[in-house]
């Protein structure tokens, strides 16, 4: 599994990152392959196509999370790129979770309706003087990522034309796996039993963006 955090702090080096430490650590620990990044309203994040899950995770300053993470939502192309990618939320406040998860995270989640939302957890800043809070959010996400996994194994099979085959067979070896697995999460989403040279090469547009 391959994970990226995405994250936004205005204090380098402060509880938020050291937060984001903490978790990639946990997951590192588990067998996964962590990276992190700090956000920039603006930047290009194609990176993210790249990974299985993505972990967006920002402080609250004055009732709004931190705002190049929700720039990066709204003006940037993160969320184009978040297309049908697994997700995970979390962050650090020192608001009670009731009140986080009505006002807060609803803030990210708005933007994130077609996503699979794996885990949602608000982290207070002084989290990592009891552990057990990010060891809950991390064992939560790889549940549920476990689930999706055997989700899609135990869905339908879905067959392949010899023609579309031939097409992804004449693709670079390299990409030959990634550009299989889109079309085949392509077909399963949108109800296909078959993957046609059509399909394969709409969900090769969509993986391209």
């Amino acid at each position: 599994m391959k994970a990226v955090i995405l994250y936004d702090s205005k204090t380098a080096g402060g509880s938020t990152e050291a937060i984001i430490d903490a978790i990639g650590q946990q997951l590192a620990e588990s067998g996964a392959y962590v990276e992190k990044a700090k956000c920039k309203a603006m930047a290009d994040y194609s990176f993210v196509r790249e990974f299985d899950i993505v972990i967006l995770g920002a402080p609250v300053y004055y009732f709004l999370v931190s705002s190049q993470l929700l720039a990066a939502l709204i003006q940037g192309n993160l969320k184009k790129n978040l297309k049908r990618k697994k997700i995970a939320l979390f962050l650090t406040c020192g608001s009670p979770d009731t009140l986080a998860s009505v006002i807060y995270l609803p803030q990210l989640k708005i933007h994130l309706i077609r996503n699979r939302i794996l885990a949602e957890k608000i982290i207070p800043p002084g989290a990592l003087s009891d552990t057990e809070t990010i060891e809950e959010f991390v064992d939560d996400l790889l549940y549920e990522y476990e689930k999706t996994l055997k989700e899609g194994r135990a869905s339908h099979t879905i067959e392949w034309s010899d023609d579309a085959l031939g097409l992804l067979h004449s693709i670079p070896s390299f990409m030959q796996g990634k550009i299989k697995t889109v079309a085949e999460e392509y077909a399963a989403e949108t109800g296909c039993r078959e993957i046609t040279v059509a399909v394969l090469m709409a969900a090769k547009d969509e993986m391209q963006g």
